[in-house]
């Protein structure tokens, strides 16, 4: 394909994900961001992190202000600083007061830096178990708290690599699907080693977290920098009930909060959530006196600790970054930037529209779908002079039946006796 041709399909794409209002890969790479504040907080934080410090941080604004599109700015840049990047959308599937479920998610959206395919394979691959680096993770997870899964699955891919089966079951392993003890241990005395690993039980809960301690230091291992969790629509959990959402909170500052005890070394993650939230849901839901006191309602050891760390959840949340609204200026090179966009996507030369002053009340996201509605109706009819509507959305923070099932703490053995 000719490097004009190319061109002209990214263009394409752009203006398509522009006019739905979902940012992508084209269209970010196009218009880029005007968050110069968040860009350096990212990079300040990615460079402690790669140094072994803790990171992470909150992003903020109202609806159509641009969310998720700076996401995607800044996987971008992660990718480019040699950095595997996830991005997890929470949703009805991928709740985040969920460990397992989350887990999977971010393995299975891992973007390697350079690379395609499936992240997990391509981290795998790149192990060499002569080197300096994967000595480090086999001692490592002796030595770490671990469970044995995770030393036993090391030494069989290093030691077994001819069985192809078993490599494929230690990688979805490694990916977030159970494993039978008997399986393992079938494995273990083909190589000689059926009496090493002790190999004891372990919630799916406990089990997730190790996993996303495991899978951080491979990538380590495999010679990139960090990885980069990208969570967003965070602000789903105000439809939660109040012990998912206290749960949720206690998550947040596990990702976040850089005093916090569980926190994942080698990790780094931004939260994007709107701007309302604590009025609306943490304020207005009394979350900060009643979340705490529902955790610590089951009489749960674990529910006692994430009474404490949902309350450092909701103190992270106060302090996350605003997204700046946009200038004048900003508002000017985006109409620029869409507009020739749009002239490369259709092969034509859209009419100059005016470009009303910037106002904080109304985000990007309006403008630039309006400009790209207005072109593609008089490319149709040059006569034809639309008359555009907006329409404001509010953020819904009601409780869904939907979300809010299956409030009990996730205990299932994940193994087989």
């Amino acid at each position: 394909m000719s490097e004009r041709a190319e061109e002209w399909i990214a263009r394409r794409r752009a203006v398509e994900a522009l006019r739905s209002g979902v940012p992508s890969r084209d269209a970010v790479h196009i218009l880029g961001t005007n968050q110069i504040g968040i860009e350096a907080e990212f990079d300040r934080r990615l460079d402690g992190v790669r140094a072994g410090q803790a990171g992470g941080f909150i992003v903020a604004g109202d609806f159509g202000t641009g969310k998720s599109h700076l996401l995607e700015h800044l996987q971008h840049r992660a990718l480019a600083r040699n950095a595997v990047t996830s991005k997890i959308v929470i949703s009805k599937e991928t709740t985040l007061h969920d460990p397992p479920r989350v887990y999977r998610s971010a393995v299975d959206a891992a973007i390697l830096p350079g690379r395609t395919g499936s992240a997990l394979t391509e981290v795998a691959t790149q192990l060499l178990f002569d080197k300096p680096a994967c000595n480090d993770v086999r001692e490592w997870t002796r030595t770490a708290g671990l469970n044995d899964r995770f030393a036993a699955t090391l030494y069989l891919l290093e030691n077994a690599r001819a069985d192809a089966e078993l490599i494929d079951r230690i990688l979805r392993f490694w990916g977030g699907e159970p494993i039978a003890v008997s399986e393992l241990r079938k494995a273990l005395k083909a190589v000689g080693e059926g009496a090493t690993y002790t190999l004891p039980r372990i919630t799916a809960r406990d089990l997730a977290l190790q996993r996303f301690r495991f899978f951080a230091r491979l990538i380590r291992a495999a010679g990139f920098q960090a990885w980069v969790l990208l969570f967003d629509e965070v602000e789903l959990i105000g439809r939660y009930s109040l012990l998912q959402r206290a749960r949720s909170y206690a998550e947040i500052a596990r990702w976040v909060d850089p005093s916090d005890a569980e926190r994942i070394p080698c990790v780094m993650a931004v939260l994007a959530l709107t701007d309302d939230f604590d009025a609306a849901v943490i304020e207005a839901k009394n979350d900060r006196e009643l979340a705490p006191a529902r955790l610590l309602a089951t009489g749960k050891p674990e529910d006692e600790v994430a009474a404490s760390r949902a309350e450092r959840g909701m103190s992270v949340i106060d302090h996350r970054l605003r997204i700046e609204p946009q200038s004048q200026e900003s508002l000017k090179t985006a109409y620029r930037c869409v507009r020739n966009m749009h002239a490369a996507a259709y092969d034509w030369n859209p009419p100059d529209l005016e470009v009303t002053k910037a106002s904080t009340a109304r985000p990007m996201r309006q403008y630039v779908r309006s400009w790209i509605n207005e072109w593609d109706l008089r490319r149709l009819d040059p006569a034809y002079r639309p008359e555009i509507g907006v329409e404001t959305i509010a953020m819904n923070y009601t409780e869904d039946p939907d979300l809010t099932s299956g409030d009990a703490l996730e205990t299932d053995i994940t193994d087989e006796v």
